[in-house]
């Protein structure tokens, strides 16, 4: 029998990138590889990469050269380069990085057992097309192991938003929904093998549209009300959405659906009309924030998750104020914010672009209010019975760590769970990042 050979897989980026490498590894498990943490004993290295943060590009380049050692020292190593630079910059990684054996786009991943075949034939192996055929129908059936009790699920992908500073549209192509079925049979599986809570993953989440069993469209609502039929299925999240796409039928199921956790994650990425005209937002300040009512009014507890871009083209100190006055307004328990930086081939890269230092200071300027009322939100669960999956074993001995129907990360001590366990736990102390709590249902 011959020994298994070893894939290290490091993966940068958001939680789609995360679920395209499970699946890069179970594609390539098929091709006789187990995975390894390290790659200094990897036979093959494959870097998942994101194109959103800035310099990502050069990020990759300066990750390839810190192998260059193991690659003189190991010729038969072979290293890959996959995900949204791979897509964007394919040919040229190959020109600049003579030591890289593979690129493969995101939607072709499920090619990689091919791609490495040439690769180990001695050709250069490059795929950065997007199929007509279906990865995810490919690579349909996961392997049996016992899985932790939380777990990515991509629903959609791609996106036909077409924001002037964001690259997705053409990384990873336009708006696809997967059909109802294979979801549902996937969720089974994943509830089969230990997971309670899935999170729904797509570029334009709550875009989602996939055939449903009599060849029409579900909605990404109707889609969460199947799912909440399975058995051992305790919790449902769904991410990133656009505003424009909070349906209806999704607004009332925050309200209605016990499962679908009170957490969302509703980008606006700027609170002045102008600028997000610029963006290509199709949305304004005051229609999100109308949208943030209707949800609040259907789910009053709910915590609200958003995008801010700092420095966009052309903001001016009155724009910047209208993203601020919007975050007082909306009062988000978490927020991710980010310095504009250009995506060569978006229309904003080819506008004026503000100094850096008028960015940097503005972006002090948000994450301190953001940080204010992510800590007020967090202050204000002290005292309040709480449901937390637990996921792992904390620091200290007899601890568990888990996670709040809210998010939060929620330490307790002394806590006689296992693994997976989804308990009541009364919130009594908030930390700077997390919240301890005492058990309550032991």
């Amino acid at each position: 029998m011959s020994k298994a050979k070893r894939l290290y897989i490091k993966t940068y980026g958001c939680q789609m990138n995360v679920y395209d490498s499970e699946r890069m590894a179970e594609a390539m498990g098929g091709a006789g590889y187990v995975e390894t943490d390290t790659p200094d004993d990897a036979d093959m290295i494959l870097l998942n990469t994101c194109h959103i943060r800035e310099k990502a590009a050069e990020k990759v380049y300066s990750e390839l050269g810190r192998f260059k050692g193991l690659k003189d020292a190991k010729p038969d190593l072979k290293i890959g380069v996959a995900g949204c630079v791979a897509q964007a910059e394919g040919e040229e990684i190959m020109r600049r990085q003579p030591m890289v054996d593979l690129v493969v786009g995101p939607q072709s991943y499920h090619r990689l057992p091919e791609l490495e075949a040439k690769a180990r034939e001695g050709a250069k192996a490059l795929d950065t097309d997007f199929p007509v055929d279906d990865k995810f129908d490919t690579l349909r059936h996961r392997p049996k192991a016992k899985r932790g009790p939380t777990a990515f699920l991509t629903v959609q992908e791609g996106c036909d938003k077409f924001c002037a500073f964001c690259v997705v549209p053409y990384t990873r192509g336009s708006e696809v929904s997967r059909p109802v079925g294979r979801i549902v049979e996937e969720a089974r599986d994943l509830v089969e093998r230990g997971v309670r809570e899935i999170t729904l993953l797509g570029q334009n989440v709550n875009a989602y549209h996939g055939a449903g069993p009599g060849g029409a469209d579900w909605s990404l609502a109707r889609l969460i009300w199947e799912l909440d039929k399975i058995d051992g299925l305790e919790r449902i999240r769904f991410t990133t959405s656009h505003p424009n796409d909070m349906s209806d039928d999704l607004i009332e199921a925050h309200g209605t659906c016990a499962k679908l956790m009170p957490y969302l994650h509703l980008p606006v990425q700027s609170g002045s009309d102008r600028i997000l005209k610029r963006m290509n937002r199709s949305h304004t300040a005051e229609s999100y924030l109308r949208l943030i009512e209707r949800i609040r009014a259907a789910r009053p507890d709910i915590v609200l998750s958003g995008d801010f871009i700092v420095g966009f083209p052309e903001e001016t100190d009155r724009d910047f104020q209208d993203t601020l006055d919007l975050i007082e307004e909306v009062r988000y328990g978490y927020a991710y914010s980010f310095k504009y930086s250009t995506r060569p081939g978006t229309p904003a890269a080819e506008r004026d672009q503000l100094p850096e230092d008028v960015k940097s200071e503005r972006l002090q300027r948000l994450q301190a209010r953001i940080t204010h009322h992510q800590r007020a939100t967090q202050d204000a669960m002290v005292g309040r019975k709480v449901g937390v999956l637990f996921e792992k074993e904390g620091r200290l001995p007899g601890q568990m760590v888990g996670k709040s129907d809210y998010l939060h990360a929620v330490h307790v001590a002394d806590a006689p769970v296992e693994v997976g366990t989804l308990a009541q736990v009364e919130i009594i102390e908030s930390g700077a990042n997390s919240l301890a709590g005492r058990l309550l249902d032991k």
